[in-house]
């Protein structure tokens, strides 16, 4: 019996999966895929426009599926900390059960810039938009708090899952993607719930200035009240007046204290003694150092990261260093004490290099022409990483 033509359509995208899943695009012929399909070539153009054509749509198909069903997933949780751990599970566990779509999304589908204007992608943003809303469902509520950066937050959690999820595909650290749920969690609820002071024992004055900075950039001097600093300095609005005699004497004192901070780290700018110090220097370095060189940022994120040969090569070898630079961070943290003894080392090393990998490709592709501040986006995305991994201790 003579194939239907919707029963033609699904062979050639599931004979389309299965080959171009274990080849790059340029590798693959129309002729392999039909001929595991049953149909002969020319049926092939009769559905779609070409190799890329038919790349894109088994990732649209996919993507479908994934939206509609993390959405019933969905139904019925409540708790916005709930819904972030059911996304994450959902996601990993989507790309376990079909590994060939997961390697077609992260290392074909996401090196194609014709990729970013086909309506797979558009499913893509809505999955992100659906994670964006529970973000702001949490902070109206107050459960994660309230100067959290949502933009950045979603990129973190989303690059973290990419990240574990290559991790499996290409490097085999886990039988399963899923079972790194755990530990992602752990380090993405206090990122979401605990607003980091960049160090947990500052002094009231440092935290007031801290805050009066953020404050007067926000809203400005004049509209700026002593009431707003105390509040998200965690103090009472009479103690800003035991350290500051006036709004400007605080305004003058931020300066002071910015000018006299950054003047020191110049000679120490990669020296360090605490775990959280360098943590914080070395994200802002690899942050800076790929910004300031947009065209390598470019090859990296295009023809590196989501090159599977690229994980055999010498120049791997090489980068790999950077894995065991954070993790050893992060160990020597744990070991000092100063960081959670239960986070994995691992997947946070895949938390912070797929944020680095969202951020750069909203920066150098999705937002080019628009007027990011990245060096506000880095100093906030350093915040973020390293409340994920410290140990909090109560104001």
């Amino acid at each position: 019996m003579p194939l239907e033509p919707n029963d033609k359509k699904e062979n050639i995208l599931r004979a389309a999966e299965m080959i171009m899943s274990r080849k790059r695009l340029a590798d693959t012929k129309i002729s392999e895929i039909a001929q595991q399909a049953g149909v002969a070539d020319s049926v092939i153009y009769q559905y779609f426009k070409g190799k890329e054509d038919l790349l894109f749509e088994v990732t649209h198909e996919h993507m479908k599926e994934s939206v509609f069903q993390m959405k019933q997933h969905l139904q019925g949780i409540l708790d916005p900390t709930s819904m972030v751990s059911k996304v994450v599970w959902f996601y990993l566990n989507y790309h376990d059960a079909h590994p060939g779509y997961a390697r077609t999304l992260l290392l074909q589908c996401r090196s194609s810039k014709n990729f970013y204007s086909t309506p797979g992608y558009s499913l893509i943003k809505e999955f992100s938009r659906v994670l964006v809303n529970i973000l702001r469902k949490g902070i109206k509520e107050g459960v994660f708090f309230s100067g959290l950066n949502v933009k950045l937050a979603r990129d973190v959690i989303l690059g973290t899952m990419d990240s574990v999820s290559m991790g499996r595909l290409l490097l085999g650290e886990t039988d399963e993607a899923n079972s790194d749920q755990r530990d992602i969690m752990a380090l993405i609820i206090p990122m979401l719930t605990y607003e980091l002071t960049p160090d947990e024992e500052r002094s009231k004055p440092e935290r007031i200035l801290i805050a009066a900075e953020k404050v007067f950039s926000k809203k400005g001097f004049n509209k700026a009240t002593i009431a707003e600093i105390s509040k998200l300095a965690h103090v009472a609005e009479g103690t800003v007046y035991e350290y500051f005699e006036t709004k400007e004497d605080l305004l003058f004192s931020v300066a002071y204290e910015r000018f006299k901070s950054n003047l020191e780290e110049l000679p120490e700018a990669l020296e360090s003694k605490t775990a959280l110090s360098k943590l914080r220097r070395l994200i802002r370095h690899i942050f800076s150092m790929f910004v300031r060189d947009q065209t390598f940022l470019k090859v990296f994120l295009f023809q590196l990261q989501l090159n599977e040969n690229f994980y055999q090569s010498k120049a791997f070898d090489n980068f790999r260093k950077y894995y065991r630079f954070i993790e050893n961070i992060v160990d020597q943290g744990k070991a000092d004490g100063d960081f959670r003894p239960e986070i994995s080392s691992r997947i946070f090393r895949n938390m912070f290099l797929g944020a680095f990998s969202h951020m750069s490709l909203r920066w150098t592709l999705l937002e080019g022409g628009t007027s990011i501040d990245k060096l506000v986006e880095i100093d906030e995305v350093t915040d973020m990483l390293s409340s994920a991994v410290v140990l909090h201790t109560k104001s």
